[in-house]
């Protein structure tokens, strides 16, 4: 199967009156490069419309082990930092589909987490 681009949808009733209802309904595209990155480009996109709706998940929901994930230290203008693009492993994953609900950027345990523009690769950099 050769995947060009992922479409995800969702919606909710925002109110529901007598003989009314409001309903709210985001879709958001996103073109597929590597066919292997379509699971974590649907929690992306999945996690970014939850926001949207105000759709709150309970913090257990999104438990990850940072230190089960592969990290490469990397250097940029702003310091030293680490990066892992470990897209294979469960708790990467799941760091993604919770970065993803907070909008690509979180503070967790003393680090700060974020997304990089190709929603496949993540940094982190120790908070003081």
């Amino acid at each position: 199967m050769n995947v060009k681009s992922l479409r995800v949808g969702k919606g909710k009733i925002a109110s529901a009156k007598e003989h009314e209802w409001v309903i709210e309904y985001y879709e958001l595209e996103v073109a597929i490069e590597d066919p292997s990155e379509i699971e974590i480009a649907r929690a992306n996109l999945t996690g970014q419309i939850d926001g949207w709706l105000g759709k709150i998940t309970a913090p257990q929901a999104y438990l990850w082990d940072p230190n089960k994930i592969r990290w490469e230290k990397a250097e940029s203008r702003k310091g030293p930092y680490e990066r892992s693009h470990d897209i294979n492993n469960r708790e990467f994953k799941a760091m993604l589909k919770d970065l993803a609900a907070h909008n690509g950027k979180l503070t967790r345990n003393g680090y700060f987490y974020w997304i990089f523009e190709n929603g496949s690769t993540v940094g982190r950099k120790r908070r003081v």
